[in-house]
């Protein structure tokens, strides 16, 4: 059995890579610490978009745990297109619909559900049953890889995302359930 803890961020100043943690997002992430450490969860390895909000909604647990903060490209942020969009919102949801269709600048539900899942399965290749791999990444990122394991994820169950929340995927004899795990 192998398990995968994906964790949204925490609450951010901005969207841009280097946005902060606001002061809210500050204290959700000791109590993403206190969780995952009252869960007592045997986390091998913590990996991380390479965007700040990400990468410090994790450092209090990682920093606790004595493991370091992997930054994996391929974890960062979806563009839906490089272009302001005033209807982002419908067009995300077209992209959830459709997840073929991509806009001006940007990548597709399938070309960024490939990515996480190239993620996800390259460390799967690496785990040892038994192990628990932490991966931090964005809400739709998130949403695209957990609709690989339930069709049914898509884009109200992104909508109904806190920041942070988390979900525990666990892969045993080719059967995966997926799990919210905060409260």
């Amino acid at each position: 059995m192998k398990k995968i803890i994906v964790i949204r961020h925490c609450s951010a100043a901005g969207q841009e890579a280097s946005a902060p943690l606001t002061e809210v997002g500050e204290v959700q992430a000791q109590k993403l610490k206190a969780h995952f450490l009252q869960k007592n969860f045997q986390i091998y390895r913590i990996v991380a978009s390479p965007y700040d909000r990400a990468v410090n909604s994790l450092r209090p647990l990682a920093e606790a745990l004595l493991l370091p903060i992997e930054i994996n490209e391929h974890l960062k942020e979806r563009v839906l297109s490089d272009k302001p969009l005033d209807n982002w919102l419908d067009l995300l949801k077209q992209s959830f619909d459709d997840k073929q269709i991509c806009f001006e600048g940007g990548e597709s539900s399938n070309e960024a559900q490939d990515r996480v899942m190239s993620v996800l399965d390259s460390e799967l290749d690496r785990m040892e049953s038994g192990q628990t791999l932490l991966m931090v990444t964005h809400g739709n990122l998130m949403a695209l890889l957990l609709n690989h394991f339930n069709n049914h994820f898509g884009f109200d169950e992104w909508r109904k995302l806190s920041n942070p929340d988390a979900y525990l995927i666990t892969i045993s004899n080719n059967q995966n359930t997926i799990e919210r795990i905060w409260e």
